[in-house]
């Protein structure tokens, strides 16, 4: 069983009724709900919790976090990120969702400003699958359409991705890397552009598809976690190794 513990700040669903409209009770039900069905053990967790919700034992009995914000990447508490950070050097998976680029775990495990060009205004985004063979695209249609979307657009000022998954295009001409495989550590990192708060886009089979396999993907191998500091010879001193 796949421990996934979902994070959203969930602040829009509580102060706009456009937001409210289209996900009542928060994005992280949505996407706990669409992963529960995919056979995730799930729990969610949100901005206004102690801790935010990710005390030490949810982080350590975490096997894979999605996270979502937007709009109070500043309200999460340095150290609860660099908790979050620390456990995906440690082996935990982390996926990132839409905004999520601009979070502070994100921009710490990238080491860069993550930031980009944007634009809403209800445009067409067609997601093309650039590598067809990875597992995070498997039983996937080659593209996507989304009918409305928020447009991310080049240059996004992330490190070079290990794996370029998906590209998109939109209505107005930008293009954008849109699913990014990283691994920091121990861990691996997935960041998955679609997702703006006002369009039904963790509703769309195919995009839960995709994070469905992201949390498979992003399973750590093994839980054991590795040991450092001063380590006791494994032979006798001066013995000598036959060739």
């Amino acid at each position: 069983m796949i421990n996934v513990t979902v994070w959203n700040e969930f602040v829009h669903e509580k102060i706009r009724d456009d937001v409210k409209a289209v996900y009542p009770d928060g994005i992280h039900t949505v996407l706990a709900d669409g992963l529960s069905k995919e056979g995730f053990a799930c729990r969610t967790a949100t901005l206004d919790q102690p801790e935010h919700g990710l005390t030490e034992s949810v982080l350590n009995s975490t096997d894979v976090m999605l996270w979502w914000g937007h709009t109070a990447h500043e309200l999460v508490d340095d150290d609860i990120a660099e908790a979050v950070a620390r456990r995906v050097n440690e082996g935990m998976g982390l996926i990132v969702l839409h905004s999520g680029h601009f979070s502070k775990p994100f921009k710490q495990l990238m080491g860069t400003s993550c930031d980009l060009k944007w634009r809403v205004a209800d445009e067409q985004e067609i997601l093309w699958c650039v590598n067809p063979t990875h597992p995070i695209a498997q039983g996937v249609n080659p593209s996507i359409t989304l009918d409305k979307e928020e447009m991310y657009g080049e240059f996004f000022d992330i490190p070079a991705p290990d794996e370029l998954v998906y590209l998109s295009n939109f209505e107005g001409g930008e293009v954008f890397r849109s699913g990014c495989t990283y691994r920091r550590g121990h861990g691996k990192v997935f960041y998955f552009r679609p997702g703006h708060e006002t369009y039904p886009t963790y509703y769309n089979q195919d995009i839960m598809h995709i994070i469905s396999n992201a949390v498979r993907w992003a399973y750590p191998a093994t839980n054991t976690r590795p040991e450092f500091g001063r380590q006791e010879p494994t032979r006798a001193l001066g013995s000598k190794v036959m060739v």
